[in-house]
């Protein structure tokens, strides 16, 4: 991770929404096949997590290569013991450099400090790397459901830990 010389940072500027929604858009769209309405669930997703944010509980993490961010996680307080992980994502270019690790590993500091009991996510079959991850800190998947979604057939699983 250091000779990639990368930074974190928690902090949102303008135009960070746009990109990272754009982010996922194009990326998902090209290794998954999702269709437009996936960048527009990502879309609203992050808009209501910045009308309604509390730094108290909520968070949004940014991996940045000279200024140019490519990863990304967040925490999104649901109740007083509950979170949701999410908008996990790393840049296809830096996948298996330990950002996404990094990332996870924040995320979870983070929930544990603000003394979440569970938090769980939503994920897709499909995201192998992601759920390898997931695993290896402890996550286990409790639900699942298949149905058509961003243009294609999906199985979506959900995943929980308790902290």
């Amino acid at each position: 991770m250091d000779t990639l010389n990368w930074s974190l940072r928690h902090c949102l500027k303008p135009g960070d929404i746009g990109y990272l929604t754009w982010l996922h858009g194009i990326v998902y769209a090209r290794e998954y096949q999702y269709d437009i309405t996936f960048e527009a669930y990502v879309a609203g997703g992050i808009s209501n997590f910045i009308e309604s944010f509390k730094p108290a509980r909520d968070r949004i993490w940014l991996a940045e290569v000279h200024r140019r961010i490519i990863g990304s996680i967040a925490i999104v307080g649901r109740s007083r013991s509950d979170a949701q992980l999410r908008w996990f994502f790393v840049h296809p270019d830096y996948r298996g450099k330990g950002v996404g690790k990094a990332l996870l590993n924040e995320a979870l500091r983070f929930s544990q400090q603000r003394k979440y009991k569970t938090i769980y996510l939503w994920t897709t079959s499909e995201l192998d790397a992601a759920k390898h991850l997931y695993i290896d800190v402890g996550f286990r998947k409790t639900r699942e459901r298949r149905h058509m979604m961003w243009g294609k057939r999906v199985k979506e699983e959900r995943y929980d830990i308790r902290l």
